[in-house]
C-alpha cells in the first residue's frame, strides 16, 4: 500500500495527492486537513520485529509507509539517523518509570529541548529534499503556543531554500521559549509576536492559507501539525515506548498532554495500523474544550486562559478535526458543515449515534494551576524526578486513570523543567538548570519583531522580509 498512498482532504473537496503535495502543501486547498486515503496496516510479525532495532530504524519502517515513491525506506534511514544524532539521548525517547505502572516517556532531548524537535529536526530534511527536487522556494508559516516555534526555527534555520515566519501570542509563551525563539538570528527566519492568544496566530495562519493568490505567488508551507508530515515521527515514540513494556500481549494506555490535538492524533494513527492500545487519556489543562467534548460531546469555545502550561493555552485544536472525520467514517461532507459551524457560533455537538466506536479509546482530563503544581511536588518529594507543567498535567491523568486501568500507562514528558523555571521552582523550591548547550541562552543577542493580530499585516511582514 505505501507504494501508491495518496492523501485526501478532511472536508471532501481536494485530493487525491502525493506525499511530496501534502508535504510541500501543509493545509489542504478547501481548508481541511491532509489523511492518507487508507490507513497502511502493520504486516504479520512487523512490529515484533521492531522491538530489537535502533530508534532511527523503527522511524524509517513507519514513515515509510506514508511516503510512497517519494522517499523510500533508504531515503527516510538516512534522514532519521541524521536528525536523531542532533539528541542528547542514544535512545532518543527514553522511557522512565515512576512506578510498577505509569512510566514517563521523555520526549525533550532534542536541541530545544521539546517534544516538537521529534518531528521536526525530521521535517526540515523532508523540505530539503523535497524543494532541492522541484528547484523550488518556500515561504513556511506557523502558530506556536511556544515549542513549536523554538523547534521549528532551530530545524529551518540557514535553510537556502526556505524562508520560514513564526507567530507566538505576544507575553503568551515562557521566558525560555521567547528567547529560544527570538534568539535564532539566521537570514530568512523570524519570530513574530502577535498582539493576541495562540488562537489568534492560528487564525491567522488558516487565514493566509486559505488566500489561495496569496499562498501560490509566495510558494507558502506549513510546519504546523495541520502538515501530516509533521505527525508521522511523532508515531514512532507510541512503538517504541509500547514494544519496551510489552505492549503486544496486553495494550499500553497514553497519557498525552494536550493542546493542539496532533500528538495525541499520531498516537491515535499508529493504532489505526494496528498497534494494540488500551485507550488514549487526553489531558487538557483549565484550557479544557477537548476535556469537556469527551465528557460530553459538545465542542465549545471559550476565552483562552493563561496558565502554567502555556503551550496547551488553546480552545481550537486543529487536528480534532482529523479525529472527527475519522468518527465520523471519513464524511466529508459533515466534517465540512461542522467545522463551518464551529467557525460561525464556536459550537457544535457529536452525540454518541452520530460517531463509530473509536470514540471509547478517549477519555478527557483537566487540571488546573494548582493541581498542576501539587503534581509536580508530589512526582519530586516521591519519585526524585523534576517535571515541567505540561508533563505534570499528563503525569497527573495517568495517576489518575491508573485507579481504575490496570495496563501499563506511559505518559508523555513534552519538554524539560528548565523551559519552565518558575513553576517548577514555585513547586519544589529547585530551579533546574538548562542543559549545557543551553547555558548562555538568555544572554544571547535577540531580534523582536511585533505585529497586530492582523492577517494583512503579517502578510506585509512576509512580503517585505522574504529573500
Amino acid at each position: 500500500m505505501s507504494e501508491d498512498i495518496q492523501y485526501i482532504s478532511t472536508r471532501g473537496k481536494d485530493g487525491p495527492i502525493s506525499f511530496e503535495t501534502a508535504l510541500l502543501s501543509g493545509l489542504a486547498r478547501d481548508g481541511g486537513l491532509y489523511l492518507p486515503t487508507a490507513w497502511p496496516r502493520f504486516a504479520d510479525g512487523e512490529l515484533a520485529a521492531m522491538a530489537s532495532m535502533p530508534y532511527a530504524e523503527v522511524a524509517a519502517h513507519i514513515m515509510a509507509k506514508f511516503t510512497g515513491p517519494d522517499f523510500g525506506f533508504d531515503d527516510l534511514l538516512a534522514i532519521s539517523r541524521e536528525a536523531y544524532a542532533t539528541f542528547s539521548s542514544p535512545e532518543v525517547t527514553p522511557l522512565k518509570p515512576i512506578n510498577d505502572q505509569i512510566n514517563l516517556c521523555e520526549l525533550f532531548y532534542g536541541p530545544t529541548i521539546a517534544f516538537k524537535d521529534v518531528a521536526m529536526q525530521v521535517l526540515s530534511r523532508l523540505f530539503d529534499q523535497a524543494l532541492a527536487r522541484k528547484g523550488q522556494r518556500a515561504v513556511i508559516l506557523g502558530a506556536t503556543s511556544g515549542d513549536t516555534g523554538s523547534a521549528a526555527l532551530e530545524a529551518f534555520r540557514d535553510r537556502q531554500m526556505v524562508d520560514i515566519f513564526i507567530l507566538y501570542p505576544d507575553g503568551r509563551v515562557s521566558p525560555v521559549q521567547e528567547q529560544q525563539m527570538t534568539s535564532v538570528m539566521a537570514d530568512g527566519a523570524y519570530a513574530v509576536a502577535v498582539k493576541g492568544d495562540f488562537d489568534d496566530c492560528q487564525g491567522i495562519v488558516k487565514q493566509l492559507f486559505g488566500d489561495l493568490d496569496f499562498r501560490d505567488q509566495i510558494g507558502l508551507s506549513a510546519i504546523n501539525s495541520i502538515n501530516w508530515a509533521r505527525l508521522m515521527p511523532q508515531m514512532v515514540y507510541y512503538v517504541t515506548s509500547a514494544l519496551a513494556l510489552g505492549g503486544l500481549e496486553k495494550p499500553v494506555s497514553f497519557s498525552v498532554p494536550t493542546g493542539n490535538f496532533g500528538n495525541i492524533f499520531a498516537g491515535y494513527a499508529v493504532m489505526k495500523m494496528g498497534l494494540p492500545v488500551h485507550r488514549f487519556i487526553c489531558a487538557s489543562n483549565r484550557n479544557d474544550i477537548l476535556a469537556r467534548f469527551f465528557d460530553h460531546g459538545v465542542m465549545e469555545r471559550r476565552a483562552v486562559e493563561p496558565s502554567l502550561s502555556p503551550s496547551m493555552d488553546i480552545q481550537v485544536s486543529s487536528n480534532f478535526e482529523r479525529l472527527m472525520f475519522e468518527l465520523l467514517d471519513r464524511d466529508g461532507d459533515q466534517t465540512r458543515e461542522l467545522m463551518k459551524r464551529f467557525s460561525d457560533t464556536g459550537q457544535f455537538t457529536l452525540t454518541r449515534d452520530m460517531v463509530n466506536d473509536d470514540i471509547h479509546l478517549f477519555s478527557g482530563f483537566r487540571c488546573d494551576d494548582e493541581a498542576t503544581l501539587a503534581e509536580i511536588a508530589r512526582t519530586w518529594k516521591d519519585d526524585g524526578v523534576l517535571i515541567d507543567p505540561h508533563s505534570a498535567v499528563g503525569l497527573a491523568a495517568a495517576r489518575e486513570a491508573a485507579k481504575t486501568d490496570n495496563h501499563q500507562i506511559v505518559a508523555l514528558a513534552c519538554a524539560h523543567p528548565a523551559k519552565f523555571p518558575d513553576a517548577v521552582e514555585k513547586a519544589t523550591g529547585l530551579r533546574p538548570a538548562l542543559p549545557d548547550h543551553l547555558q548562555d541562552l538568555m544572554q544571547r543577542p535577540h531580534r523582536n519583531v511585533t505585529c497586530s493580530a492582523s492577517a494583512v499585516e503579517v502578510a506585509n511582514l512576509i512580503n517585505t522580509n522574504k529573500r
